[in-house]
């Protein structure tokens, strides 16, 4: 009686609301508001219009295409330029080792890292828009050159054997002839990336890195820090291996080292070594006392300059066999127009390349520009990298991006803008001009413990692994995919399986979407899911509804499927039970039927004693069923078991609501399901009724789509939850009054 008397009193409330505050719907929505005219422009006018040049509108482009025209005339010389002064010394500094070293991952001679250093530098002075990132030569990047270098022009190709020995003019020349035609390789793929950067920037595409998902990109970085990891190891082990590229290359080149272990020269390992604790001692030190260091110590150049003085003073390369960097040319060389033909075979690479150069280099500028209250913009960072690979192409640059090293060295030094780099690559430039020749003694076991001792920041991110546990088991898949991807298949073919398995994560995650049932938290309208929280209590007869993804193809069934398994009420299944008991019935009544015939004969011929006593059963229609008594009467035709089964649910819900607020879209498939479910629970006088904001683009998707083609569609539509479930009581109120 209490529960009786709650619900009178609700059903009461909630018509006295609809009296006072009228339930939205589609209909009054649009009587109230009237859609602007929006007149089109034929596309020859479009077209027109944006050719169409003004001073104003010129003076915008060139000023977005080159930033320095807007910053530099109001640059701060007295505030930043000391603190510029400072960062570009101490990033050149880093400049120069790093260029030496990520020039043998990129499989060509360390000279060609410096240029790779000075031009592409140089350039995005002008034409990027980050203040603090170092752009230059980056691992990563120098590794997928020098594995597409490595498969156009492999030793063979040369007649090159593995070997620890011989020196002989024949080998030299042999070497040489590698190297040029490697050089080539990384030029043309410098230029093809540098295009494809370019022309992204310009068709404003500078929204495909977000397809590089965080845990996809520290997966790829910490794969590439595997690989980076193994190729140095022949040099700081003093040993001649072939270099792999492709799948399995990191087993192949793990396979070389060790069989060829017993060759290690002792004297380019103890070199390795030593200059590698001192590397470590170093930014242990800088990152234990960085508050207290005005400027990091400049490990790298010291071991640098410290590993050539020992290096020509013991002679370690005629000594001891120790390899060294060898012939570094003075000047610069002239420009030179890449080898073309090499394109069709570089392409995919490029693209890998450019796309992987770009979302290191757009991570790391908004990092900084977050920290420091500016804006980057990622078209023009396409633009600014695409300018600087593809104009430094024709100076014999490979490919570079943003060094995440040299980028926090940048910015915790004091830079402030493009002025530090500029410094840092003017430095290198002398380097270059006058004084490359001096660090031609260095040993390569010292650049390798550079290159080394640099993947420390990315082998940390194998503590990913455990923060991803706990916080995403679908990132963590991601992670993995992409690390174990990119060790077995090589850094190309990883990277695009990994983008691949992340698309379908997004796949998987709209196909199988939170689906809950919605009940209010007393005295208030809000709604919460009943599972999770013990106050939340459902309304009598109603049930809410709520995906939280948008209805379309790929899981228009799936969200059927889930609608009647968690609302209890399966329409289908009722009215094929409903025609099963029909059925049955009507055997029944043929059946019954067919037994009054026989009984009609028998009368005939019996007695009539025998005949009135017939008579009163046959007018009574207690014929025997199965050895029972039955009566023939209509009204036992929906007594199935099974019926009884599907038909509870029903007798207490007699309104749905499908709550859309989270839903984005809807397409064609979407619409033909919402129909069909309206449908079929109508037809077992079940109401559904939708509760989606008028103002979102669901609404437009179903009035593109004929959804309201029929008036009485929008009479369903409920701008909140509260207003449906305020209808649904109204609407069940008035029938049960009718009836």
């Amino acid at each position: 009686m209490e529960h009786a008397q709650e619900h009178e009193e609700s059903l009461g409330q909630a018509q006295m609301y609809c009296v006072e505050r009228p339930v939205c719907n589609q209909e009054f929505f649009q009587r109230q508001l009237h859609k602007k005219e929006k007149t089109s422009q034929p596309l020859s006018q479009k077209i027109a219009h944006s050719c169409r040049c003004s001073a104003k509108k010129a003076k915008s482009h060139l000023y977005s295409f080159l930033p320095i025209l807007k910053w530099l005339p109001r640059y701060p010389v007295r505030a930043y330029l000391p603190g510029d002064i400072i960062s570009g010394i101490s990033t050149g500094v880093m400049q120069l080792p790093q260029g030496l070293a990520y020039a043998l991952l990129a499989a060509v001679p360390p000279v060609f890292g410096l240029y790779s250093s000075f031009y592409p530098v140089f350039l995005y002075t002008f034409f990027g828009t980050s203040r603090h990132i170092s752009i230059g030569t980056f691992a990563v990047i120098s590794l997928m050159i020098g594995g597409v270098a490595v498969r156009e022009a492999p030793d063979e190709m040369f007649d090159i054997k593995d070997t620890n020995s011989t020196n002989s003019t024949d080998l030299l020349e042999s070497y040489q002839a590698r190297d040029a035609m490697r050089v080539k390789v990384a030029v043309a793929v410098t230029l093809l990336s540098g295009i494809i950067q370019l022309s992204l920037g310009l068709l404003r595409f500078g929204f495909v890195a977000i397809y590089l998902t965080e845990p996809l990109v520290r997966g790829f970085t910490t794969a590439a820090a595997v690989h980076v990891f193994t190729s140095q190891l022949k040099y700081l082990l003093g040993i001649k291996t072939k270099r792999y590229s492709g799948p399995l290359s990191f087993l192949y080149s793990l396979i070389a080292v060790l069989s060829n272990i017993t060759k290690t020269n002792i004297a380019a390992l103890t070199v390795g070594l030593i200059f590698m604790v001192l590397l470590l001692s170093g930014k242990e030190i800088n990152d234990r006392f960085k508050k207290k260091l005005p400027v990091p110590i400049p490990m790298e150049i010291i071991v640098v300059i410290i590993g050539t003085g020992v290096s020509a003073g013991m002679n370690l390369s005629k000594t001891y066999g120790v390899d060294i960097v060898g012939t570094i040319p003075k000047g610069l060389r002239p420009p030179e127009i890449p080898d073309v033909s090499l394109i069709p075979a570089v392409f995919v690479d490029a693209v890998a390349i450019a796309i992987v150069g770009f979302s290191m280099t757009i991570s790391m500028a908004k990092i900084f520009a977050l920290k420091h209250g500016y804006s980057v913009d990622g078209n023009q960072e396409l633009i600014a990298l695409g300018i600087c690979n593809s104009v430094g192409s024709f100076f014999q640059t490979f490919s570079i991006t943003c060094s995440m090293s040299r980028s926090l060295v940048q910015e915790s030094t004091g830079g402030k803008t493009q002025v530090a780099g500029t410094l840092s690559s003017i430095m290198v430039l002398l380097v270059i001009v006058a004084i490359g020749y001096l660090f031609e003694p260095l040993p390569q076991a010292v650049l390798a413990a550079i290159v080394m001792v640099n993947l420390k920041g990315m082998f940390k991110q194998f503590g990913d692994i455990a923060h991803f546990w706990r916080t995403s088991k679908i990132e963590l898949a991601i992670w993995i995919v992409a690390f174990v991807a990119s060790v077995l298949l090589g850094l190309d073919y990883g990277l695009l399986t990994a983008v691949a398995f992340a698309m379908i994560t997004v796949i998987y995650r709209t196909q199988s979407p939170q689906y809950r049932i919605l009940g209010q938290i007393p005295n208030t309208d809000i709604y919460c899911d009943v599972e999770e929280y013990e106050e939340v209590k459902e309304y009598p007869g109603i049930k809410i509804f709520q995906a939280n993804t948008s209805l379309y193809f790929a899981n228009s069934e799936l969200y059927v499927s889930a609608l009647r398994k968690k609302t209890g009420i399966d329409p289908c299944a009722i009215l094929i039970a409903k025609k099963k008991s029909k059925k049955r019935h009507v055997k029944e009544l043929k059946y019954m039927n067919g037994r009054k015939k026989k009984a009609v004969l028998r009368l005939v011929s019996a007695t009539n004693d025998v005949e009135a006593s017939l008579k009163h059963e046959v007018v009574n229609n207690d014929l025997p069923i199965n050895g029972k008594f039955s009566p023939v009467d209509a009204s036992t035709q929906d007594t199935s078991p099974d019926l009884e089964q599907f038909l509870e649910p029903v007798k207490n819900v007699h309104s749905i609501i499908l709550e859309f607020t989270p839903v984005n879209f809807i397409d064609s498939v979407g619409v033909k399901t919402l129909k069909s479910v309206i449908k079929e629970y109508e037809e077992i006088s079940v109401c559904v009724h939708l509760c989606i904001s008028f103002t979102g683009p669901v609404v437009d998707d179903l009035t593109r789509l004929n959804f309201f083609e029929k008036a009485a569609m929008t009479d369903l539509l409920c701008h909140n939850i509260h207003d449906a479930v305020l209808t649904c009581q109204l609407k069940a109120r008035t029938s049960f009054d009718h009836t």
